[in-house]
């Protein structure tokens, strides 16, 4: 369920039906989001200034156009009527003259609008520049218990989609929105100019529109909501069924799978086509409306003409002011949607920035320095859980000494991996205290505490590049050859010398051009290179073989000499030489002691060693 909304989440949103008719993602706070994002664009004021500018100039070149061609057109009918009566003929020189003015309008136009679109695109590219930047250093920032309550898609979601839709949709918005307005103004005043009484005619007709297109949208509305359902279902199921095609293939599930995707494919084909067919209404109904203004506009033309009013080519001006006149407020019906998945967007972006960060400063700091640490290690009644009202770690007390091997052993959700969490701090304590070296962690930075752990989790985490780079991550100063000497005291270069490129090979984005257990030992190499004080081993060796797992141990007593290390493991056999052994059942020690103590207990470790035992045997 979560993968399946995790999918959804990172699609993009889309807009259905012509004229974006369909469901609009809306911000619950608008005015907050709009106010928060206008600092972002005060930034580039001066920019956006001459956005407003060269829009303005543009649309108004371009609307004074046909009043121009309308006399142009005069010019040969009064020429054609002069011919007629044989008092002369068309003068080619002033059309001539006409043509020109209009063809330098236009090309003014069209230079003003390159302008404002360079500048545009520039402003807007950078707040995307300083969004995305914004987010990745925040993704740093915030405390570990937000990625316990979010999806890492969610996160994604924010820093691809989001912000694509917030820049997309402000450029395109900002735009259009100064365009509209400067053309439905100067429409008007061109048509009022020529004919108020044809002008009342032609606003007319916009309401009748009006309600044609409301009585539409509201009829097609609920099919886009189920259109956009449909299309979520089918490609979860799509991404399903790729993804886990061998598990379908083994449970010989090929029936069941399309049964359901043509189920879920005909709800989809119902939905879009009564969506796509309403909607689709509308550009008729508003060319049918448009039309019988044509010809409202026409008879009411010839009549002032022939009584003198107006001129013959103001007609034809007239009619293509009336053409032009229903675009701005399509384009303001659209920039409006446009806008609410703007602010939708740059909600979800500004929530995400809004967020209570990690508090990485130590209130009150110490003398001593992380580095010069020995390594005693104590905690004194630790009480912990990710949700204050369920605690997971009650009443946790030890006391571990420098250079000791300190094994976590207990069942599924005792707590052990929430133990070493707390001791890197990626979790604040709900009460009691850890100490290093007798100082309380808390005088320390968290950077400072988490840089003197050296860690290998059970989950490998390798990105893309060349093995080389993914060892170094360890320590970023390291030589080639003390990379060399790192990958062979965790018995990986052997197998890397073996690949194509040996340590330059590059790993893809998922690395799975190696085996977990070849990821395992990479992971053990970036460890060793990093050569920590403290070390913390979660499962380290669960993915290789019992073979390897015995020289990759051997390479680990060499690793914990001399340091503190805690050890988590559920294999018992490989932590018998531990100095200590911790076994926690429901957030509490309920034994401590090395293994022949424990044994001779015959307590709850003596359980679970004797039941991996017998399952061995």
């Amino acid at each position: 369920m979560e993968e399946n909304r995790w999918k959804q989440q990172r699609r993009p949103k889309r807009m259905g039906g012509p004229q974006g008719m369909g469901p609009v993602e809306k911000a619950k706070d608008f005015k907050g989001s709009m106010k928060k994002l206008l600092q972002y664009v005060s930034q580039y004021h001066l920019a956006l200034i001459l956005v407003v500018i060269f829009t303005t100039g543009s649309t108004i070149f371009n609307i004074v156009g046909p009043k121009i061609l309308g006399k142009a057109t005069t010019e040969i009918f009064n020429g054609l009527m002069r011919k007629v009566q044989g008092q002369g003929g068309i003068d080619f020189t002033r059309i001539r003259q006409i043509l020109l003015i209009m063809l330098v309008l236009y090309l003014v136009s069209m230079a003003m609008a390159y302008i404002q679109g360079f500048v545009m695109t520039g402003v807007v590219q950078k707040i995307s520049f300083q969004m995305r930047n914004e987010i990745a250093a925040k993704i740093n920032r915030l405390p570990m218990n937000y990625y316990d309550r979010h999806s890492y898609g969610d996160v994604l979601s924010r820093i691809t989609n989001d912000v694509d839709t917030l820049t997309q949709g402000l450029n395109q918005s900002v735009t259009q929105l100064i365009s509209s307005v400067a053309t439905l103004i100067g429409i008007l005043i061109m048509m009022l100019s020529i004919s108020p009484l044809m002008t009342l005619i032609a606003l007319l007709l916009l309401p009748v529109s009006g309600i044609g297109i409301m009585t539409i949208v509201k009829h097609s509305q609920k099919y886009f909501v189920s259109q956009q359902n449909s299309l979520g279902d089918v490609n979860g199921q799509i991404e399903e069924n790729f993804g886990g095609h061998n598990v379908v293939k083994l449970f010989t599930r090929e029936d069941k799978v399309l049964e359901e995707f043509n189920r879920t494919n005909e709800e989809l084909y119902e939905s879009a086509w009564k969506s796509q067919f309403i909607s689709g209404l509308a550009q008729p109904v508003m060319v049918f409306v448009g039309n019988l203004g044509y010809v409202g506009v026409v008879i009411l033309g010839g009549y002032l003409s022939v009584k003198g009013i107006i001129e013959v080519g103001d007609i034809q001006s007239f009619i293509q002011y009336v053409k032009q006149f229903t675009q701005p407020i399509q384009q303001v019906a659209q920039v409006s949607n446009m806008l609410q998945s703007t602010m939708a967007a740059a909600e979800r972006v500004f929530i995400f920035l809004d967020e209570p960060e990690e508090k990485m400063l130590a209130q009150t700091h110490t003398d001593h320095r992380i580095e010069e640490i020995r390594g005693d290690i104590s905690f004194s009644h630790v009480c912990f859980g990710y949700d204050p009202d369920k605690i997971i770690l009650k009443d946790f007390s030890a006391e571990v000494k420098e250079g000791q091997k300190i094994a976590i052993v207990g069942p599924t959700g005792a707590g052990k991996t929430t133990l070493v969490k707390l001791l890197m701090r990626f979790y604040d304590l709900n009460a009691g205290e850890i100490y290093i070296d007798g100082i309380n962690v808390k005088e320390f930075d968290k950077q400072e505490v988490r840089n003197a752990f050296g860690m290998v989790l059970q989950d490998t985490w390798l990105f893309k590049g060349t093995i080389m780079e993914n060892i170094r991550y360890g320590r970023l100063d390291a030589t080639d050859e003390e990379v060399i000497e790192a990958a062979k005291a965790a018995h990986a270069h052997h197998f890397i010398k073996t690949l194509p490129g040996g340590y330059q090979m590059e790993l893809n984005e998922e690395a799975t051009n190696v085996s977990q257990g070849q990821k395992q030992l990479l992971t053990i190499a970036r460890a060793i290179l990093a050569n920590k004080k403290l070390l913390i081993l979660d499962e380290a060796t669960s993915s290789v073989d019992t073979r390897t797992e015995v020289r990759i141990q051997k390479a680990m007593d060499n690793l914990m000499r001399g340091r503190t290390s805690f050890i988590i493991a559920h294999r018992l056999s490989t932590i018998r030489d531990a100095d200590c052994i911790l076994v926690m059942r429901e957030g509490d020690i309920i034994e401590q002691g090395n293994h022949e103590e424990l044994l001779q207990q015959n307590g709850f470790y003596a359980q679970l060693y004797r039941s991996q035992f017998e399952e061995t045997a």
